[in-house]
């Protein structure tokens, strides 16, 4: 049974060795900072502008508008990315979440056809069910 135990430990074990971290000489392309412009005001609001060499941008803001001075924020980003296409993102954050928008960001395909109402009622039955359940749950 030991002896079992033991090649399990030994399969298990981790075969790769990780190496150091690479040495920051041995970079090659340094990417410079063209912009980096911050705006921090004492009530929670900011502003963020930052512009990099290789054409990455973004642009931000936010304020403490939420419930319970949850942060909002909206703003831009943009890059090229590796295949050379050109990425521009628009953000929204708030109670709904992170909300982006793109021409790149996938779009469900609409439904092949319209839903019978006979589903439709059924599915609204099923919610007053469950609505109906959780409240005696609740008492």
């Amino acid at each position: 049974m030991k002896l079992v135990v033991l090649v399990a430990l030994a399969l298990a074990a981790p075969h790769t060795s990780y190496g150091a971290p690479a040495d920051l000489a041995s970079v090659k392309d340094v990417i410079p900072i063209l912009r980096d412009d911050r705006f921090h005001e004492e009530d929670g609001r900011f502003n963020i502008e930052i512009e990099t060499g290789n054409g990455i941008r973004l642009s931000q803001g936010g304020s403490p508008d939420g419930p319970n001075g949850a942060v909002y924020q909206a703003g831009e980003y943009s890059y090229t990315a590796p295949d050379g296409t050109p990425v521009h993102v628009k953000f929204v954050a708030n109670e709904n979440g992170y909300q982006p928008e793109s021409d790149l960001l996938p779009i469900a395909p609409e439904f092949p056809h319209p839903i019978p109402q006979f589903v439709l009622d059924q599915i609204a039955k099923a919610a007053l069910e469950d609505a109906a359940a959780s409240e005696e749950h609740d008492d």
